[in-house]
């Protein structure tokens, strides 16, 4: 990715600050195209590169993109194995260009389950682009948002067994604020791809109030104009938060 450069004066119009994608279809899209599983997460990888460079051109704060749910284990073994070598090379050949694009690097989910290596790779990367400041880019790994809310809700729980906590204490800012990476703002726009229309447990308590977009474009095919065209839509809805 050559050195990207914001081209949107975020005063003129309202860009969100914050872009959740569920990244879908790269099996369809190979099998439309009559091509292995594993060709299409490739270009999915590719995709990955133009959203990126999208949301810095854009001017979007946060892009998380859901790369592997907790439930992806049950896919075939050979397919897992394609994907986490797939995470691998995109960690080894991507992270220069992220750095050098002053783009930093979170991951969230349960990354304890992954391999040594991946662990040790993910490590690296984190704290390499910890100063970066244009965007973040979380991959989501081994998440599911129902685990996350359950286990937010035991740690203050536990808390209140302690005696640390009154349960009148607990509000909705207080377990949000016990999610994985609540420093972040919440997602402004989820898109999925695909033409699926679910959230498949991704940010569901983070999302409450996001705008949701599904697109029936294959993520293979997810391009910077596919982009442009979902903030565009974003910009045209009027964001009540329950207020009217």
């Amino acid at each position: 990715m050559a050195s990207v450069q914001p081209t949107i004066d975020s005063a003129s119009a309202v860009i969100p600050r914050h872009v959740a994608i569920i990244m879908d279809g790269n099996g369809r899209w190979a099998s439309a195209h009559h091509l292995p599983r594993a060709m299409g997460h490739r270009r999915g990888a590719e995709a990955v590169r133009r959203a990126v460079k999208g949301c810095i051109s854009e001017g979007v704060s946060v892009l998380t993109l859901y790369a592997f749910s907790s439930e992806n284990w049950k896919r075939p073994a050979d397919e897992v194995e394609d994907l986490m070598g797939l995470l691998r090379l995109y960690l080894r050949r991507e992270i220069d260009d992220l750095h050098k694009n002053d783009v930093r690097l979170r991951f969230m989910g349960d990354v304890s389950k992954l391999s040594p290596d991946l662990q040790k790779m993910i490590s690296r990367a984190e704290t390499l682009t910890a100063q970066n400041q244009t965007l973040t880019l979380v991959i989501a790994l081994n998440y599911g948002s129902q685990s996350e809310i359950v286990a937010a809700c035991q740690t203050l729980a536990a808390k209140v067994a302690k005696g640390e906590l009154a349960p009148d204490d607990i509000t909705d800012d207080l377990l949000a604020s016990h999610l994985q990476l609540s420093d972040l703002p919440h997602p402004d726009l989820v898109i999925r791809t695909s033409g699926e229309r679910r959230l498949s447990n991704f940010l569901l308590w983070q999302s409450a109030y996001a705008e949701l977009l599904f697109l029936d474009v294959l993520w293979p095919d997810f391009n910077e104009q596919t982009l442009k065209g979902a903030i565009a839509d974003y910009q045209r809805r009027e964001r009540r938060f329950g207020g009217r």
